[in-house]
């Protein structure tokens, strides 16, 4: 079930990005963040993408240059945005779609110091009040927006970028691990380095049947930050779990 996205991918017109397969959908995490205060910035709007953060952004749309990409979606908010027009530069023949069922968690957290949630592991859910959302109610809504996009883009790659906890989550689901906050401190078992997906990394859910029930395959791209990091602390070749580090674990 779990694999590595390291290469240069190439494909051909109306192709998935998986050879076999039935639809491949990108998830991708927006580039860094612009964030001088360092809060849980959240669904909060105009939260842009940073310096760094652009060049992220468009290191990730040239790793996507060639793939002949059937439709690009993004999260409403502003630094999934920017990071889907960068993509969007190099498959001019494509609209943004804007989904609301990729966004940001809503979670009490939200304008609070970074610190505070780092001082909690990353978990903005245990004793969160009624109406914020929980690990479950994540991934069924982005299960919804996997379903639609398989129903709507057949034998199709599809980009949609997205949040990292909406990733985490999903890819736990994926892999068929309980959708716990401990769980998002063990994303290392499932091959996602630096234990929390990257800013402009990308995760490759890959499905091979027409089962509405499929749990799909994942694959990791690391960023070139974490890619350089593995190569200087030997993890190359790529090992295929046990990956630790320092990658923020709040949601963003």
């Amino acid at each position: 079930r779990l694999g590595f996205f390291i290469v240069h991918l190439t494909m051909n017109t109306h192709r998935p990005c998986v050879r076999g397969s039935k639809t491949t959908i990108l998830l991708i995490r927006h580039a860094h963040v612009e964030n001088p205060h360092r809060i849980l910035y959240g669904r909060l709007p105009r939260f842009r993408l940073s310096a760094l953060g652009r060049e992220q952004a468009q290191h990730t749309a040239r790793l996507l240059h060639h793939i002949p990409l059937a439709a690009v979606f993004s999260s409403p908010l502003l630094r999934c945005r920017q990071t889907a027009r960068e993509i969007l530069a190099f498959h001019p023949d494509l609209r943004l779609q804007i989904s609301t069922r990729m966004t940001e968690v809503h979670t009490p957290y939200q304008g609070m110091p970074a610190a505070v949630v780092e001082s909690r592991g990353g978990d903005v859910y245990t004793d969160a009040p009624t109406g914020y959302e929980q690990p479950a109610d994540i991934v069924r809504r982005a299960r919804s927006f996997l379903t639609s996009v398989r129903k709507h883009y057949t034998a199709a790659c599809v980009a949609a970028v997205t949040h990292g906890d909406v990733i985490a989550f999903v890819a736990l689901w994926a892999c068929g691990f309980a959708l716990t906050p401990a769980n998002k401190l063990r994303l290392g078992r499932i091959g996602i380095f630096d234990a929390y997906p990257a800013h402009g990394s990308i995760t490759m859910l890959t499905y091979h049947t027409d089962d509405p029930n499929e749990r799909p395959q994942v694959t990791y791209r690391p960023s070139p930050e974490q890619l350089r990091r593995m190569v200087e602390s030997r993890y190359y070749p790529l090992k295929r779990s046990g990956a630790k580090g320092g990658e923020r674990l709040f949601s963003g």
